[in-house]
């Protein structure tokens, strides 16, 4: 089953849902900001993704250039930071089995789809 972390209220992640839903495979949709993934589910993702848990913060948010940005967070420390405050976790992020992809640009879905 592929997955879509989702925030509505931004265009990356709305453009995420309609090339799902275009493709005609089932997905289904986390909202991801009422239902936050959990730390394990964090790192799951971020392994996943292949990344290191700095490249999946959004560091243009406030929250982030308030509370963190100069601070020498490890890898834990950042990943707890997005838990609690999810706004921080870029997005759209879809995964399908073993893979996954932040869709930005839109189209890098396609590739896991």
């Amino acid at each position: 089953m592929i997955t879509i972390y989702h925030n509505n209220r931004c265009t990356k992640s709305r453009q995420g849902i309609a090339l799902l839903e275009d493709s005609g495979k089932e997905f289904k949709i986390v909202k991801y900001l009422e239902d936050v993934p959990t730390e394990k589910e964090l790192k799951n993702i971020i392994n996943l993704l292949r990344i290191e848990p700095i490249q999946l913060v959004r560091k243009n948010e406030a929250i982030w250039k308030e509370q963190f940005k100069n601070k020498n967070l490890n890898d834990s420390e950042i990943i707890k930071a997005m838990v609690e405050n999810p706004k921080l976790i870029e997005r759209p992020i879809v995964v399908n089995g073993n893979k996954a992809v932040i869709g930005r640009p839109t189209e890098l879905i396609l590739e896991i789809i």
